[in-house]
């Protein structure tokens, strides 16, 4: 018989582990960099949008990390990190945070990242900072401040698993390609058996390739059916 890889949902939602994620609920991020570690090992970075949810992080470029990850998430968690400001290094960043904090010097470190930041991400932020949140900015050390920009190029995560069949848009997995004649899409196992769509170990990113891969290799098998 035919050889099958592990059904997975793919192009899914993820669920986190973090209790202060859900203070994120509903917030997007544009323009981020996002890194996906299976231990020390980086398996997955993408640029783009991404979404809070009450449960974990969805959106463009976790749907597309989810089906990288998908497999390795099942066995152990995965680590995420997320870059808030990619397009400048870490000293440039350092440069603009002094520069916000010159703008007025008596203000409480919890109050001067609104130009920064996005006013809901503002108090994790400052959480994970370990700066006192009352801590006039005049105050806050160089040590404190590169801690700060740290934490804003590498805002991490801790992934634990995908949702849901219910909530992915595709399954990874299925029939081994290989067994599959890709001109006919007949089995090269059993004659007369033709395969098409998601019942094929096929997956890809979103943009339309899943649909077209599913309405190709219909049209593939339909036409070759004798």
């Amino acid at each position: 018989g035919h050889s099958v890889t592990p059904i997975l949902p793919a192009l899914v939602p993820l669920n986190v582990r973090e209790e202060w994620e859900e203070l994120l609920m509903g917030l997007s991020l544009k323009n981020i960099e996002v890194t996906f570690y299976d231990g020390d090992k980086k398996v997955f970075t993408d640029f783009g949008e991404m979404l809070f949810t009450h449960f974990g992080v969805s959106g463009p470029v976790i749907l597309s990390a989810s089906s990288v990850i998908t497999g390795i998430v099942k066995e152990r968690p995965v680590r995420l990190s997320i870059d808030l400001k990619p397009a400048i290094t870490d000293e440039q960043l350092d440069e603009r945070i002094l520069r916000d904090f010159s703008k007025e010097q008596n203000k409480a470190f919890k109050n001067s990242l609104d130009e920064l930041l996005p006013k809901k991400l503002i108090p994790v932020i400052v959480m994970q900072s370990g700066i006192k949140p009352e801590k006039k900015v005049n105050e806050v050390t160089r040590e404190e401040r590169q801690r700060l920009v740290k934490l804003l190029k590498n805002f991490d995560m801790t992934v634990t698993s995908t949702r849901g069949f219910n909530e992915a848009i595709i399954t990874q997995g299925g029939v081994n390609v290989k067994e599959i004649n890709p001109s006919t899409m007949e089995s090269k196992l059993v004659k007369n058996i033709y395969f098409a769509g998601e019942v094929i170990d096929v997956d890809a990113v979103t943009g339309g390739f899943n649909l077209q891969v599913a309405w190709s290799t219909a049209y593939a098998a339909a036409s070759h059916i004798q």
